[in-house]
């Protein structure tokens, strides 16, 4: 076999492949052996017609065309590593010359990936929010808790806010009530905004009884969107009761002895939080600035495919979940569809972008993942698809994920490196040493993640 490659582009080539007809002879053997499987030839047993009654009656072409097919796939792979490209996605193929006998020749253009030159990134520098938990911050964080374990009582006056209700409901469109209008025994807390627009209004200042009509344009159901005539009747009225904030409270409400220790424990937290959300933004932002560094060609078809890919993921997973279609959401967000594709697009590129610089410093700092950190990520990542880490694990497995998975970690590291290479300072002024974060390559995992989307780059031989 004799294969020659022309660069198209940065991001493209064509391989010129030539083989010997000899070379077929396996592939023809098969391809006699399938045809044999599959036709009757009356005075032959199945599975035992010579080649030249296949060739009479069926045609020798049926017979090269099934050898070419199962050839082109070796022929193309052997031609790819002899040119040493990197590709990406499937080829076309065209097959320019079939000589029976005598010569197979093809051309195959693919995508590759394209060569980066990784400049020095210890130079990046990126500002940071400062860690900085107030006493404020601590007093709301309490009185979270506290209205966590809120009781309530019937009351006998008009209602308030802050009040519990419960309510009946009847919404009206055109006079005619809906079939999905009504609602009885709702249980509601005024000023809460969980339900429909202008209830608190109706609500605040009617007794156990008291009804009231208002309009309101509805959020679901059959006629979402529409304005109706909503009546809604108040059963009963209920204050909310709050605990003391006190000793007692606090060893009701946690593992501690005394308020002023529940406080330090909230502290605590919030500023372990803090840090974590400090660290997220501080990869996120040296990852931009790495980005702006190195200048990365764009396959056409792979961005086209990461475009697809994310359109449909939005529209028939995340959306569909939600009950919208693309049309809806673009209503709501108030974008055209124009807009939409454009920030798709940048999205897309971004992703792959991303994907590509760090894996080729995965390379350039030769970065292993070790069984650990694979099984760590594995683990996070059964957690936030609701799954246990067997059946997970599972899933990975019989997808032939395993090598994404040691790809996000991979980049994980890269990027970790980069950051740990980089000058990090908060709003104050105070250089920031991620270097003690013990979740840092994890971490930085999920902020790639969040920017390459679930659509993975593969390299395709």
């Amino acid at each position: 076999m004799k294969s020659a490659v022309e660069t198209l582009n940065p991001t493209r080539v064509r391989l010129t492949v030539e083989v010997p007809f000899e070379e077929l002879k396996d592939s023809l053997d098969a391809a006699y052996k399938k045809i044999n499987q599959q036709v009757t030839v009356k005075g032959f047993r199945k599975g035992k017609i010579p080649a030249r009654v296949i060739d009479q009656r069926f045609g020798r072409g049926a017979v090269l065309e099934e050898a070419v097919n199962d050839a082109l796939p070796k022929f193309y792979t052997e031609a790819v590593n002899e040119a040493e490209v990197n590709p990406l996605g499937q080829p076309e193929v065209d097959i320019t010359e079939l000589k029976d006998g005598e010569l197979l020749a093809f051309t195959a253009e693919v995508d590759i990936r394209p060569t980066l030159e990784i400049p020095d990134y210890s130079g990046i520098e990126v500002t940071v929010d400062a860690v900085e938990v107030t006493d404020e911050d601590v007093e709301k964080s309490v009185e979270q808790l506290r209205e966590r374990f809120a009781s309530t009582s019937t009351v006998e006056r008009a209602a308030e806010e802050g009040d519990v209700v419960t309510i009946d409901l009847e919404a009206k469109v055109d006079g005619e009530i809906l079939p999905d209008g009504v609602a009885d025994g709702v249980s509601y807390t005024i000023g809460s905004g969980e339900l429909l627009d202008g209830i608190d209004e109706a609500v605040k200042g009617l007794e156990a009884g008291g009804e009231a009509t208002f309009t309101s344009q509805l959020k679901g159901g059959s006629a979402e969107g529409k304005d109706a005539e909503v009546t809604v009747k108040v059963t009963t009225v209920a204050a909310r009761e709050l605990p003391e904030l006190n000793d007692e409270f606090a060893q009701m409400a946690s593992e501690f002895d005394t308020l002023d220790e529940l406080k330090a424990d909230s502290r605590k937290r919030l500023e372990n939080m803090k840090q974590f959300d400090q660290a997220t933004q501080a990869q996120e932002r040296v990852l931009d600035e790495l980005l702006k560094l190195v200048e990365v060609p764009m396959p056409e078809k792979l961005l086209e495919d990461e475009i697809n890919t994310r359109k449909h993921n939005l529209e028939h997973h995340q959306l569909g979940q939600m009950g919208l279609d693309l049309v809806k959401y673009l209503e709501i967000q108030g974008k055209t569809e124009e807009e939409f594709l454009a920030e798709t697009k940048e999205q897309a590129e971004k992703g792959i972008k991303t994907q590509f610089i760090l894996d080729e410093l995965v390379n350039k700092e030769k970065l292993d993942v070790s069984r650990e950190e694979l099984t760590e990520h594995l683990f996070r990542r059964a957690a936030s698809s609701g799954m246990s880490p067997d059946q997970f694990a599972q899933a990975v497995a019989e997808g032939g994920q395993v090598p994404m998975l040691v790809g996000e970690v991979a980049r994980g590291k890269a990027l970790a490196v980069v950051v740990e290479a980089a000058k990090v300072v908060d709003s104050n002024g105070e250089v920031v040493d991620l270097s003690d974060d013990e979740d840092e390559v994890e971490t930085a995992a999920e902020a790639v993640e969040a920017v390459t989307g679930e659509a993975e780059v593969s390299e395709d031989k």
